[in-house]
């Protein structure tokens, strides 16, 4: 693909995963956080592969997108974490 399709190809995924994400109920991110970060998941996977390359500057790119998925997954499960914890009862009988 040339430059031009690939551009095309990048701003149309942003203004559909805009519009996708403006048009989710309140009640359904915390699921759609769990998809996102399964497919982060599948992002690390691919990661890996590419940092066990023998090209160098592939090694050290996959090295990178390493680190950024690593992130991004431990910080969507907490992000999570937090979003469930506050959908939990609180102890105490009054009511409070």
């Amino acid at each position: 693909m040339d430059l031009i399709n690939l551009v095309f190809v990048f701003v149309l995924a942003i203004f559909l995963g805009f519009e996708l994400i403006n048009k989710v109920p309140s009640t359904l991110h915390t699921p759609l956080m769990s998809g996102s970060n399964a497919i982060s998941g599948i992002t690390l996977v691919g990661a890996l592969a590419l940092a066990g390359s023998d090209n160098e500057l592939v090694s050290m790119l996959g090295a990178a997108a390493v680190g950024f998925a690593t992130i991004n997954v431990i910080g969507g499960y907490m992000v999570t974490d937090r979003m469930l914890a506050m959908f939990k009862k609180k102890e105490g009988g009054d009511g409070k």
